[in-house]
């Protein structure tokens, strides 16, 4: 059947090209080709940047002398960060940046040198409700054709290691968390590929079977049945891949002072709510979204991991704001989930996000000219990686020149984990900040308070943080 449905769109995809072919204009003729050749003047200028670009890496050949010595890592102010983690090769920076902005107040609270949460633990569960998810929507979508554009959208990505701050949140005070002794990685939680690319495929096959069932006359309960079964084949994979999840666990820890804790039993939400005890609900999450009206609310549809968890809502805000209540959430010590396009500008040796970088414009003799709006409009940029905000650099008049990032690619990337981040890097690729609400004014708050208006999740911007 699915052979089939390929066939059936390979057609319509050729059709629609013959039909292209015969109706546009603007051909290259022998006339245009030589005007176009003769603008390449093969001056000594010439030969020598094609000698260079030809025999080099562009983004050597473009980096700045500037970007040597330009930016600095210090901070006025900034939130104590001990012990660098790693996502290795995989697309979990979503779940390392959400325990990261929570794992400094256990260790404050418990005076501990250092401490790190089981990101595998809640990673095995996101993958188990992404997988119900998806059923869910194939069943809930089986009146309409293979073809329709949601249909489509939903098959081609089942599942995913990406997410960003909602389906942490969700996750979290559905599940609780584990210490990582409790719950430690595996090789196929740092290398996700190919458990990703096994669960896609079964997915896929599963989604079929759930349109079928959709729209049989057999009873609910053997629907439910039929359900049961594909996601116990899913709780397997991922059991064999990712080791199966605690109910219960011993605890105990070893204090800065040397004081060592009575051992205690948990579940998972009794060491959430112990340990951490705050209501992620309560953190909002801004964007700073050029294409869309500011100071409204907005929905991405089925950007979620839970079937009754909330959809991926956010306020549209000016830059200048969203910094507002950083510099704020800062200054009160309280890190923040951070997403942007991270590979934009990075000079990842020095761990420095910076607009001039890299100068491709004189290398080519060419231009760059896209906004910020046109480069989201046109796929050229959008959110790639989320990290948490820690620091920002306050000067004498009160200006902000740099934050501060922690990272989840090690201790031996950027600048010993972290990124500085100019400020007006932030201003261009800065898309996503998670902000507790103590810290954001009353009037901004109240724009919650609209109907939110519902995106599409095939739309450029929403992609998730990898």
């Amino acid at each position: 059947m699915i052979r089939t449905v390929l066939t059936i769109v390979m057609g319509l995809f050729l059709s629609q090209a013959v039909i292209s072919q015969g109706t546009l204009e603007g051909n290259i003729n022998a006339d245009m080709l030589k005007k176009i050749q003769e603008s390449f003047k093969g001056s000594a200028t010439d030969i020598a940047l094609m000698n260079a670009i030809t025999h080099n890496d562009i983004k050597k050949l473009a980096q700045t002398r500037s970007s040597d010595s330009d930016v600095n890592h210090l901070f006025s102010n900034k939130i104590e960060i001990v012990g660098i983690t790693n996502q290795k090769s995989s697309g979990r920076c979503w779940l390392y940046t959400g325990l990261n902005t929570i794992r400094p107040m256990v260790r404050e609270k418990y005076n501990l040198n250092d401490f790190e949460f089981s990101q595998t633990y809640n990673f095995f569960w996101d993958q188990f409700e992404k997988a119900n998810l998806f059923l869910e929507i194939a069943k809930a979508t089986a009146d309409k054709p293979m073809e329709d554009r949601e249909v489509g959208w939903l098959f081609k990505s089942p599942i995913g290691d990406g997410g960003q701050w909602t389906t942490f949140a969700d996750n979290v005070m559905k599940y609780g968390l584990v210490p990582t002794d409790a719950m430690p990685d595996t090789y196929q939680s740092e290398n996700t590929k190919i458990m990703s690319k096994l669960l896609r495929r079964k997915l896929r096959e599963d989604g079929m079977k759930m349109r079928a069932l959709a729209n049989s006359k057999m009873t609910e309960e053997l629907k439910e049945e039929a359900k049961l079964e594909m996601l116990s084949e899913i709780y397997r994979i991922l059991v064999l891949s990712l080791g199966e999840p605690p109910t219960e666990f011993e605890w105990q820890f070893k204090d800065k002072d040397g004081n060592i804790s009575e051992e205690k039993t948990y579940t998972p939400k009794q060491f959430y709510d112990d340990l951490v005890g705050i209501d992620l609900s309560e953190y909002i999450m801004f964007m700073n979204d050029p294409v869309r009206e500011y100071n409204k609310v907005y929905e991405v549809q089925y950007d979620r991991n839970l079937v009754e968890g909330g959809n991926w809502k956010y306020i549209n805000l000016p830059n200048a704001k969203i910094k507002e209540f950083a510099k704020n959430s800062i200054l009160g010590n309280d890190p923040m989930y951070f997403s942007c396009d991270v590979g934009k500008q990075l000079n990842s040796k020095s761990g420095v996000l910076d607009l001039s970088n890299y100068n491709y414009d004189d290398l080519f003799g060419v231009n760059f000219e896209m906004n910020k709006k046109e480069r989201i409009q046109t796929f050229e940029s959008g959110s790639t990686h989320g990290m948490a905000l820690v620091g920002v650099n306050i000067q004498p008049d009160g200006s902000i020149d740099k934050w501060l990032l922690e990272n989840s690619w090690g201790a031996s990337k950027g600048n010993k984990g972290f990124l500085t981040m100019t400020d007006k890097w932030f201003d261009e690729y800065m898309f996503r900040l998670v902000i507790h609400k103590s810290f954001i004014d009353d009037d901004v708050l109240d724009i919650l308070n609209q109907k939110s208006i519902k995106l599409p999740p095939w739309d450029p911007m929403f992609a998730p943080e990898m």
